[in-house]
């Protein structure tokens, strides 16, 4: 049997891995970096959030979840609030550091471009569990915004820090100088 290449297209290649389009995604990934930076700086400084009542500020946003699980069309699902009731709820304080503290390393990275791709799923996988959690807010807007920066990876970091640092660690498909092997003297 013959193998058939299918070709990306045009018009992604250059949006998603062209360098010429790396100051849109630049602008993109600023935005959605400081969206993230300023909601996790402002959790890292409450105390009901990482200080002496940690876990209070989760507590009534998981409590407001799991509210909105009645109804003919609950905006929360079933399995995801027995995952907020039971593994959510009983660790609040746990989680709302690892809540606050992840929402500012998303942001700080994604501003500063270093792994931009990585921070970008990090931030969509948190924008998927709040929306899950029945918060519409600005997330749909990220979520959309961090699936085009994981896409872009290539490019949405380059005028940032994955400029140097990812020739420098490579990737699983193309060691970097960090990774290469080097000759042994014998």
């Amino acid at each position: 049997m013959k193998n058939h290449i299918i070709e990306e297209s045009p018009v992604a290649t250059f949006l998603l891995s062209n360098p010429k389009m790396s100051w849109i995604w630049f602008i993109i990934r600023v935005y959605v970096g400081w969206q993230w930076l300023h909601a996790g700086w402002g959790k890292i400084h409450s105390a009901t959030w990482v200080g002496a009542d940690a876990g209070a500020s989760l507590t009534g946003f998981v409590n407001g979840a799991l509210a909105k699980t009645a109804g003919a069309h609950p905006d929360v699902s079933g399995w995801y609030a027995y995952f907020l009731e039971h593994v959510i709820l009983p660790n609040t304080a746990t989680w709302a550091h690892v809540v606050a503290w992840g929402e500012f390393l998303v942001g700080v990275a994604l501003i500063i471009g270093l792994l931009t791709g990585i921070a970008a799923f990090f931030g969509l996988f948190m924008n998927i569990n709040f929306l899950l959690a029945g918060t519409l807010s600005i997330n749909p807007v990220l979520l959309v915004l961090s699936i085009g920066l994981i896409l872009a990876w290539r490019i949405a970091g380059y005028l940032g820090a994955d400029y140097y640092f990812l020739p420098w660690i490579g990737t699983p498909w193309h060691p970097g100088s960090l990774t290469k092997a080097k000759p042994r003297i014998v």
